[in-house]
């Protein structure tokens, strides 16, 4: 017996819901979740259902795409272990609660490597015996660097996903497009409040009385991709801005693994730079 995840968002209008109901039923589908959206502003449905029963991706997939909308998106996704490289710089805090989650069978993926432009965090990737690549960028123009990460990242096989645990370089558009709505980075602050660098002194010298973090997926907009999860904690007039950071970073890991988990279990969609989470 087969499981699908199948994904859909269309044109709104009467009878979606029942519609593809009615597929489930007749092809003598269980549905195990089911959710729904509508944006009414901009007329979008959204749904997400997890079914199981006798049936082919492929068949149920046409099945429901004539009983939708023109130019309706369909995805039947049978779950399996996705795919992901994760990019860090010299920070090991993002990086390690991954590497730990994945270690106790929290994330459902495979990580195919670490990719840095720095040899610290070598040794620690090392316990996880996950393959470790520095690819430094010392001498080399942006555009030169990338080039020698898109060469490695050519390498694997079918990437779902690259995360960004504190990796500190701006990425050009050619890599983002390379890799459009696969790229998930974890910024140190509340987004839209505090972009660029170092964040949580902006946010000292503001006399902010809460800090965050946003993970979100990475467009040609530096820290304006859609936002998959955020977090926040209070703080008050007595932490200096390096105690708002070393406050922030816990935030960090934590957020930057939840949206992966959202995103391995194929629980957004993305669109007009937002996101819809189920």
């Amino acid at each position: 017996m087969a499981q699908y995840r199948i994904l859909i968002d269309a044109n709104d209008e009467k009878g979606l819901v029942y519609k593809v109901s009615s597929i489930f039923f007749e092809k003598n589908l269980n549905i195990l979740t089911n959710n729904e959206f509508v944006d009414k502003v901009n007329g979008k449905f959204f749904m997400r259902s997890v079914v199981e029963g006798d049936v082919e991706a492929s068949e149920l997939k046409e099945l429901i795409q004539k009983a939708l909308p023109k130019a309706s998106n369909v995805n039947v996704i049978e779950p399996a272990k996705k795919n992901i490289v994760i990019m860090a710089t010299k920070e090991i805090h993002a990086l390690g609660d991954i590497l730990v989650r994945h270690e106790e069978g929290e994330l459902d993926a495979n990580i195919l490597g670490v990719i840095s432009n720095y040899d610290n965090l070598e040794s620690f990737v090392s316990k996880f015996n996950i393959p470790y690549f520095t690819i430094s960028h010392e001498g080399l123009g942006r555009a030169e660097h990338e080039e020698k990460i898109l060469q490695k990242l050519s390498e694997f096989e079918d990437i779902d996903y690259i995360v960004l645990a504190k990796y500190m370089r701006i990425l050009t558009p050619r890599f983002v497009e390379a890799y459009e709505n696969k790229i998930i980075n974890i910024h140190h602050s509340f987004l839209p409040a505090f972009i660029g660098a170092n964040p949580y002194k902006q946010a000292y010298d503001r006399g902010v009385k809460i800090i965050g973090a946003t993970a979100h997926f990475v467009n040609n907009n530096l820290d304006e991709g859609p936002i998959i999860s955020q977090e926040i904690i209070h703080v008050n007039h007595a932490y200096s801005w390096k105690d708002m950071q070393r406050s922030g970073r816990n935030v960090e890991k934590i957020v930057l693994s939840h949206a992966l988990k959202l995103a391995l279990e194929d629980r957004i969609f993305v669109y007009a730079n937002k996101s819809v989470i189920f």
